[in-house]
């Protein structure tokens, strides 16, 4: 195999899916692909790069919602695929968090939802695309860290379905602020 951005990448994400964030680093990855960590810099030049490519990576498998859908189910749908993306990934959420607040990456994955949002006349729709974003990421963290915690014996259970249902409360109340704010239900 040839050395290329997306084999560094694709090792990356193996990394990160097997170790976690934490045992992330550009010598593991070289290891991984049988080079020395040196070959790595000419496709990415450092390790921040390589946790926004595997940032982005992770905001490509958002599934975004058909524009025609009600704005608070789009909201919603939006939201959830979000959520699915970052927890597909071991500690997808934090590295999305940590790229995003950075200033990292290629991908705003909030365009979307600001673009949803103002076309349904919804005034400041940026701020409150990031707004869910930052719902989502939070709840996304502190899943991925209770689940992860509770797989160490650190925390005696870890409730996935109350999880889902913090999840969809906490949406559901925000998708219900925007909507009434939204001039016109569309």
């Amino acid at each position: 195999m040839a050395l290329s951005r997306a084999a560094i990448t694709g090792a990356g994400l193996e990394i990160l899916d097997t170790y976690g964030l934490g045992d992330l680093s550009m010598r593991r990855v070289a290891d991984t692909l049988g080079v020395q960590a040196g070959a790595l810099y000419y496709h990415v030049p450092n390790k921040q790069s390589l946790l926004a490519a595997l940032a982005d990576e992770v905001l490509n498998a958002v599934d975004v919602p058909e524009a025609g859908l009600p704005l608070g189910e789009w909201l919603f749908a939006w939201a959830s695929a979000l959520r699915a993306a970052l927890l597909a990934r071991r500690d997808g959420a934090e590295l999305v968090a940590s790229s995003l607040a950075l200033g990292l990456g290629g991908i705003d994955p909030t365009v979307p939802a600001v673009d949803r949002l103002a076309e349904a006349g919804v005034a400041m729709p940026g701020p409150t695309a990031r707004a869910l974003l930052h719902l989502v990421l939070g709840q996304a963290v502190t899943e991925q860290t209770q689940s992860q915690m509770h797989a160490l014996g650190v925390l005696t259970s870890f409730d996935v379905r109350r999880a889902e249902q913090d999840f969809a409360c906490g949406v559901g109340i925000f998708v219900d602020g925007v909507s009434s704010r939204a001039p016109i239900a569309r």
